[in-house]
């Protein structure tokens, strides 16, 4: 039985979330035409949530917990495929409590932890997100922001839509995930933010120009969110991580519309001679989570097979 401290709108491990938070018609981003967006690793496809959230409960697995003392509470936004799922198989492996949250639900073999609906684009939302971790658990140690998009575009023919729209996912969500989880971390007696940026938010490309833009801005907030713990006192530590070309859903979809990209150019520019996986970069997530990165803040973290070597 579950105390009245515990009592929450997001009932995890059991039914679904209650009707009145049920997402809004309209997002936060008011400009978007559609306001739920693809996470950073599906298939290509933007999905709208209908109906009641609800969560899923996944296969269960432990062993000696590699993070920490106890039993670490990890949030993985955009959980659901590629990197963030990764993430949610790497961290269960380590004992963690995973939840992951995504606008899809996971494959019944994919679920590591719990599953909550989310679209990063609702500040309100990711609140009552972590206020159902709270009452569940009491506490959150590490969050990754791995939502995103990525579309073509140079900075003459993106639109004002499309700008909008990748913002809103990649900048916006990531901002909104990092408020939201800073007090519970706090109270927590501290926590680890990691946040997916991207190789192309060190180096530009002539025809990514919003993606460029949003992954650049997330590589500083990551830093503003270091600095502005660490000047605190807060034992909160925020890095960011930048993958160069990762074998996901996502990027299948990419190169399946692109006209101005080159699959087999973008597979030549790693030096390494092959794509990245999504679990090498899910290591060094994990690794960035843990105390072995204690004094590891505000830095950005590339992988990408020699590409800006």
């Amino acid at each position: 039985m579950r105390s009245s401290k515990q009592q929450s709108s997001i009932q995890m491990n059991y039914i679904e979330f209650s009707p009145q938070d049920a997402l809004r018609a309209c997002g936060p981003v008011a400009q978007i035409s559609e306001t739920h967006l693809l996470h950073e690793e599906a298939d290509g496809c933007e999905t709208a949530m209908k109906g009641r959230p609800t969560v899923a409960v996944a296969q269960s697995r432990s062993r000696e917990n590699g993070l920490s003392s106890t039993s670490p509470v990890v949030i993985v936004a955009g959980g659901s495929s590629g990197i963030g799922l990764a993430c949610c198989r790497r961290f269960s492996a380590e004992g963690a409590k995973v939840i992951s949250c995504d606008l899809r639900q996971p494959a019944a073999d994919q679920r590591w932890g719990e599953w909550i609906e989310l679209d990063v684009t609702d500040p309100d939302r990711w609140r009552t997100v972590v206020e159902g971790v709270s009452a569940m658990y009491g506490r959150l140690d590490a969050l990754v922001n791995s939502a995103g998009v990525l579309f073509e575009g140079t900075v003459e023919s993106t639109s004002l839509e499309l700008w909008r729209r990748i913002m809103a996912v990649n900048l916006y969500g990531t901002f909104f995930g990092c408020q939201a989880v800073l007090p519970l971390m706090r109270q927590s007696g501290g926590g680890a933010i990691v946040n997916v940026s991207s190789v192309s938010g060190i180096k530009a490309e002539a025809e990514l120009a919003a993606y460029d833009a949003s992954k650049g801005a997330v590589r500083l907030l990551s830093k503003e969110v270091a600095l502005f713990c660490a000047r605190r006192g807060d034992p909160i530590r925020c890095n960011s991580v930048h993958p160069g070309v990762v074998d996901t859903p996502m990027l299948t979809g990419f190169f399946a519309e692109a006209t101005l990209s080159s699959e087999q150019e973008w597979n030549r520019a790693q030096p390494i001679g092959r794509r990245i996986g999504p679990d090498e970069v899910a290591n060094l997530i994990v690794w960035l989570c843990s105390p072995d990165a204690s004094f590891l803040t505000g830095a950005e973290y590339v992988i990408d097979g020699g590409a800006t070597a």
